[in-house]
């Protein structure tokens, strides 16, 4: 029997990650889009590449950034891994793919003055008499965003009724399929509440949209051009740099790591700690001023008191 194409085996192996391993859908598009794209550089021989077609393949990816090398080498290896382990080929080549290492930037946060300038141009807007739908559709996606830190495509999809008065919180599966409780404030319930009022009642979703929901291109276009009315460069904004001021401001306020982790919907705490950057002069206060074995300020002989 002749060996499987590529494609063949590039749909196993997403099955195989869907199924098994629960990978989101936005995950398993990229790994089919890097996949394909490193099958087509290799004229269609990926799968039984050697070390010399993937040294050739990696060379192609001189000009990419660092992180999107990481990116494309971590798919390959997985899949090679998948050939081996079906017995597709007798050797795993993916020990020869390059490992640039994450030198994770710190993410784009937003500062308190920012959030509410944000809030006070939704407010001016919703204070003109007619109030506009449109606005308090803004308003809803806005406090959902930044007040429960939802991802775009969680937010844009949520259902009609997923949100209810009288409880606060949402229960939501996130990615990879795994499900969590985010919270709501009132002043987000209170939001949905007034938008969902205009949402016709045999409407599937929350922010509809044509024959589905809201876009997340439309989201991102909606958020930048609030920002460019409220005064904060909308190059310093997007719907995640507002879920990162949400876990980023919640953090400040004494939130607890773990707990955060569940909110956001983090497999792993290390995703989450990327956000204790931003506390790091907080905790150093807090140990210098609380801890127990900080030296008290001693008593000099004029009097005075000396530094610790």
């Amino acid at each position: 029997m002749p060996p499987l194409a590529d494609a063949a085996l590039i749909d196993r192996f997403l099955e195989m990650m869907a199924a098994e391993r629960g990978a989101a859908a936005n995950t398993i598009a990229a790994y089919r889009s890097d996949l394909m794209l490193a099958s087509q550089a290799l004229d269609g021989e990926l799968a039984a590449a050697g070390n010399d077609a993937l040294a050739t393949l990696v060379a192609g990816w001189s000009a990419l950034a660092r992180s999107s090398v990481a990116r494309k080498a971590a798919a390959l290896r997985r899949f090679f891994a998948f050939l081996a382990d079906e017995g597709h080929r007798a050797d795993d080549p993916g020990g020869a793919l390059p490992r640039p290492g994450a030198a994770r930037g710190l993410p784009k946060t937003l500062s308190h003055a920012d959030v509410d300038r944000l809030f006070a141009a939704i407010a001016e807007r919703l204070g003109r008499e007619p109030t506009d739908p449109l606005d308090l559709r803004l308003a809803a996606l806005i406090e959902l965003l930044y007040g429960s830190g939802l991802r775009a495509s969680e937010l844009v999809s949520l259902p009609r009724n997923a949100i209810a008065p009288d409880r606060p919180f949402l229960i939501l599966k996130g990615k990879g399929g795994r499900e969590r409780m985010v919270p709501l404030s009132d002043r987000a319930r209170a939001a949905v509440g007034a938008w969902r009022a205009h949402v016709p009642v045999e409407t599937l979703w929350l922010f509809p949209s044509g024959r589905t929901h809201l876009s997340r291109m439309r989201l991102y276009q909606l958020v930048k051009a609030l920002a460019a009315d409220a005064g904060v460069p909308p190059d310093r904004i997007s719907p995640h740099v507002l879920r990162h001021a949400f876990a980023t401001h919640l953090l400040e306020g004494g939130a607890d790591l773990r707990a955060l982790q569940a909110m956001l919907g983090h497999a792993d705490i290390a995703t989450t700690e990327i956000y204790t950057h931003v506390d790091a002069s907080r905790l150093v206060a807090l140990v210098n001023a609380r801890h127990p074995l900080t030296d008290p300020p001693r008593p000099r002989v004029d009097g005075t008191v000396a530094p610790p």
